[in-house]
């Protein structure tokens, strides 16, 4: 079992400096073109997949904000199944999928789109770095015990929401 650590409270300094390798990760992916749809569609696919509920919570409440549907992030998990996803927007979950299941190799990831015929070189970058920090940001919060609970707002007296 993981010791119970708040990492950004114990080591201040690591924690800004990941987050600023996010900001400078997310500025890179608006600055080649990337919908901030689908950067957080990103972070929502690897955050799933990593098993992250703060992120998640989040990335999906981040996600509705700027107009995101729900029924696309009731889909995100299993986007291959559905059309709700462009081609750009798939080929940047196959390569979510791929560098967040890094030990898998290729085995496990879909191949709907050539991610190399639909991403540039400067966007599956972006991409990948958007990957690789919400990943770290995904450990830093698993390890670190980030409480999600329900808000308080319309609790009913039972304690159920």
């Amino acid at each position: 079992m993981i010791s119970h650590v708040n990492l950004g409270k114990t080591s201040p300094a690591s924690y800004q400096r990941l987050s600023a390798l996010d900001a400078t990760a997310a500025a890179e992916a608006v600055a080649v073109g990337l919908d901030p749809l689908l950067i957080e569609l990103v972070k929502i696919r690897a955050s799933q997949i990593n098993g992250c509920a703060f992120c998640l919570r989040m990335h999906s409440r981040d996600a509705l904000s700027i107009g995101e549907s729900a029924d696309r992030l009731a889909v995100v998990a299993a986007w291959w199944e559905s059309q709700y996803f462009s081609d750009k927007e798939q080929a940047a979950l196959i390569l979510a999928e791929r560098l967040t299941n890094i030990s898998l190799g290729s085995a496990g990831a879909h191949n709907t789109v050539d991610v190399d015929a639909v991403l540039t070189t400067q966007e599956i970058a972006a991409v990948s770095w958007l990957v690789i920090v919400i990943n770290a940001w995904n450990r830093v919060a698993i390890s670190s015990h980030y409480p999600v609970a329900p808000e308080r707002v319309g609790v009913h007296s039972n304690g159920q929401v």
